[in-house]
């Protein structure tokens, strides 16, 4: 098969597995980035997403991805949530080309067409697909795979920063690139001279200096939240670490038996762990363990795609893992899609040394496989009651899906359900000071004006800086229309 018929091929199975998301709305996060952020409903929008923050403002000014935001700005001024949605099918379509073009320029056709097909399918990708904001994931993806092909492949140190530079400014997780590149000449897919492995290494640190003072100059005016995963909130760096590694387990199912799949994986769906002899850290341990073996058997056969993929995995993971330090989620499957890409190398390389009527059915298999567990999955981010009652159905003991239960009762204006529902969530878990929060909301509007105070102070006794939490609470209530509701919040603020 010849390269533009092997990438039409992998871009049309990667848009047609996806194509039910033409008919998602906005969900989740699409709300607060998309559908209620002023700077993506004006043309102008386009160059001051390069001097705002990602999260509004009044929602804390956290991260910092303008070329994420310009092109939603862009959608906004062409059509409404299908546009989105089909917009965001290019780029897993371009992504999956661009992996497929890796694999192609290091082991053939037919190893580069196995390579595409498992990206292209992959069921832990629907996340970052069908949910609009998951694009950032796909930018960011296509940046990195970019700066190592011109890297590796082309040895061009100008398109590969200016690849590793978009990246960046979709999605900080694109940072990881330099490291790929490092560890594909580790493995000797390519080795530069010396005075150009410099070079490279110059324009990393170029595009860091500035990235990182652009960065810091657009966030700094702003009062962010600290942003940690709720199950790590008041813990020891210590037994961070352990969950995070027990979270491992979780990694490597979703990357090899993506059967399960979850949008939540919050308190209490995942506890934190606190003891090396905890079965959930063995598990962890084990996988990890798992891995290494693969990896020092194929850099001992000489497997370099093999070796260069588990690799990715772990480089392109390791931002996200809680194992450095801690972000602001435990797991989340829209994370696993660069480091997928890792995965489908390493497969594709092993699966693509079978005999040829072997690999044909293999091959077969996978994508079916895949294709319809990924196809069957797109609906859950129909809206934001599917997302939430899939929530309630797939991680049943997460309080975050009575928490969104009373952020539905709240929109519907039936005020007793919704309390009801945050005093289920808090009795979960009774760190989530947005849970108290929104349970303020609800007293206020009931004339419970003291159960609304003394859930405020619980709010402010765990969060580092609670204005952006007033602030988005009040907007709800304006945007449903109770404004007597968001004068009482915004006074407390006062």
């Amino acid at each position: 098969m010849d390269g533009k018929r092997l990438y039409l091929a992998v871009a049309a199975c990667a848009a047609l597995v996806h194509v039910g998301a033409l008919w998602n709305a906005f969900a989740m996060d699409d709300l607060y980035i998309i559908v209620w952020n002023p700077l993506v409903h004006s043309a102008d929008g386009l160059w001051q997403a390069f001097v705002a923050p990602y999260w509004p403002p009044d929602l804390g000014g956290k991260l910092y991805r303008p070329l994420a935001v310009a092109s939603y700005t862009m959608d906004g001024l062409v059509d409404d949530a299908p546009w989105f949605h089909a917009v965001n099918l290019l780029w897993h379509a371009g992504a999956a080309v661009a992996v497929a073009a890796l694999a192609r320029r290091w082991a053939g056709p037919t190893t580069a067409l196995v390579v595409g097909l498992i990206f292209a399918v992959h069921p832990v990708h629907v996340e970052a697909i069908a949910n609009v904001i998951g694009r950032a994931e796909l930018m960011a993806a296509v940046g990195a795979c970019l700066a190592v092909y011109a890297a590796v492949v082309k040895q061009s140190i100008g398109w590969s920063a200016l690849a590793l530079a978009a990246g960046l400014l979709s999605k900080e997780n694109a940072a990881v690139a330099p490291g790929l590149i490092l560890w594909a000449w580790a493995v000797g897919l390519a080795r530069p001279p010396r005075h150009r492995m410099l070079a490279f290494v110059g324009s990393w640190l170029a595009i860091a200096a500035v990235y990182v003072a652009l960065r810091g100059a657009v966030l700094q005016p702003y009062a962010r939240l600290h942003d940690i995963a709720p199950v790590f909130v008041g813990q020891s760096p210590m037994a961070v670490r352990l969950t995070a590694v027990a979270t491992l387990a979780d990694v490597l199912r979703l990357l090899a038996f993506p059967l399960t799949l979850r949008v939540d994986y919050s308190p209490a769906e995942r506890t934190l762990v606190t003891s090396v002899l905890d079965g959930r850290f063995l598990l962890g341990l084990g996988a990890l363990v798992l891995w290494a073996g693969l990896l020092v058997a194929a850099w001992r056969h000489g497997r370099k795609l093999e070796a260069f993929g588990l690799g990715w995995i772990a480089i392109a993971f390791l931002p996200v893992a809680n194992l450095l330090f801690p972000v602001g989620i435990l797991l989340a499957e829209r994370t696993l899609y660069l480091p997928s890409v890792g995965l489908a190398l390493a497969a594709g390389a092993a699966l693509a040394r079978l005999p040829p009527a072997r690999l044909r059915a293999v091959a077969a298999v996978l994508v079916l496989a895949g294709g319809v567990r990924s196809a069957l999955r797109v609906p859950v981010w129909h809206d934001d009651v599917a997302v939430t009652m899939s929530i309630l159905e797939d991680s049943p003991r997460s309080y975050r899906g009575p928490a969104r239960m009373g952020a539905l009762y709240q929109s519907r204006g039936e005020a007793a359900q919704a309390l009801d529902a945050f005093r289920i969530a808090a009795g979960t878990f009774n760190r989530d000071p947005s849970v108290y929060m929104a349970g303020a909301d609800a007293a206020y509007t009931l004339g419970r004006p003291a159960l609304a105070d003394s859930l405020l102070v619980r709010v402010e006794q765990l969060c580092y800086r609670c204005v952006g939490y007033y602030r988005t609470q009040a907007l709800a209530a304006r945007a449903r229309g109770d404004s007597a509701v968001a004068d009482s919040l915004l006074r407390r603020v006062r």
